[in-house]
């Protein structure tokens, strides 16, 4: 069911790269403008992360799923038949803070269930049917592009209905008594909960970057709406393959291993990403690009859950970081990136992104040294 959800409301939200250049050409829509609709959705995460978990831990993770379908459901109808950018933003913005709700009840209701030695490996395979969703996405992108975004979006909405019924057939846990509340602050100084959320944070800077200067390229360099949707169909197939092998690594070998490998792969891919002059290469590079960005967020969930678990945090407000750290990393890479590239060129946006990426490497490096030197 957690699965379910969480790859209808990605799928959503994955739609939005082929759609892109289809909306800046039918509202003749610059660069930053073409940022603040991609990135709409995370600042509604954004807004909503805290609440969603509080009211996850008051009322119970059931009630805030419905919650959270209903907002996707309003907001898929409103997607349809809106014909104004503002009310585009606004459909994306409520979607988000629905996705708050879902992610975090959804993944604190399957946390509840997992047992402590594999929480890295259920966290990658719900973030494995999430990035299904992102598979699906583009070709929902696609396929409004094609026929109708009010046929398509209707569909999406429909699918919410189901999703609510299927939600109020399964057996839930009781809220939490206390909300916690006073646990956030020693939360916020656990490294743990730091560290996963930076990880979450950076990965979702690169791939909310990714997500807008990608299409946008590809499309001036002659790329068709279908071609942008195939790219990141084939990126988000292989990030769902890889989601939970890495969290069974992570869970086994430890979360430098991987994380390691993800950074140093992430660090050389911002910096060629902008090089690519035809469709060919820029295609690769944003495939392989996809799955490099994500290689952290499976171990980061779970050193932000067991972070949180060890200083009395709920699950519903340890997701709830999670989701914060998330949205953030998107509105910067997608509205802020969008901004910074239109003043300069998309360059720019990624080399600072690269020197991010050298530099947590360069920490987690240390890290490991130092603890290895405590345990010697």
């Amino acid at each position: 069911m957690v699965s379910a959800i969480v790859l209808v409301d990605t799928m959503f939200y994955a739609a939005i790269a082929p759609l892109l250049p289809y909306y800046s050409h039918h509202f003749h829509l610059q660069k930053s403008q073409a940022g603040v609709l991609a990135a709409s959705y995370a600042a509604g995460t954004l807004i909503g992360s805290l609440p969603a978990g509080w009211l996850a831990a008051r009322v119970g993770v059931r009630a805030t799923i419905i919650t959270g379908l209903g907002m996707m459901i309003v907001a898929s109808a409103v997607f349809a038949f809106a014909t104004d950018i503002v009310l585009l933003d606004g459909a994306r913005f409520v979607q988000g803070v629905g996705g708050a709700a879902s992610w975090a009840a959804g993944l604190a209701w399957l946390i509840e269930r997992a047992p402590d030695n594999r929480r890295a490996e259920m966290i990658g395979a719900a973030l494995s049917a999430a990035i299904a969703g992102a598979v699906l996405g583009p070709v929902l992108g696609t396929a409004a592009t094609q026929t109708s975004p009010k046929l398509v979006f209707s569909l999406v909405a429909v699918l919410g209905v189901g999703l609510l019924l299927w939600t109020l057939t399964e057996r839930a846990p009781s809220p939490a008594s206390d909300p916690q509340l006073r646990a956030f602050a020693p939360a916020l100084r656990d490294r743990r909960v730091v560290t996963g959320m930076w990880l979450t944070m950076l990965g979702a800077l690169l791939y909310g970057t990714l997500a807008v200067l990608a299409p946008l390229r590809l499309s001036q360099l002659g790329a068709s709406n279908v071609t942008v949707g195939i790219v990141f169909v084939i990126g988000a197939a292989l990030a769902a393959l890889a989601s939970p092998l890495v969290g069974r690594i992570s869970d086994r070998r430890g979360w430098r291993l991987p994380v390691l490998a993800g950074l140093c792969g992430a660090t050389v891919w911002t910096v060629l990403l902008p090089l690519p002059q035809a469709i060919a290469p820029l295609f690769a590079l944003v495939v392989a690009g996809d799955v490099l960005f994500g290689v952290s967020y499976p171990p980061a969930g779970a050193m932000i859950s067991a972070g949180a678990e060890h200083v009395g945090l709920g699950q519903a407000y340890g997701f709830a970081l999670f989701n914060l750290a998330w949205a953030g990393g998107q509105v910067i890479g997608g509205a802020g990136s969008a901004g910074l590239a239109q003043a300069t060129v998309d360059a720019v946006p990624y080399s600072l992104l690269a020197l991010l990426c050298a530099l947590t490497l360069v920490v987690v490096v240390r890290q490991g040294r130092a603890v290895k030197a405590a345990s010697g």
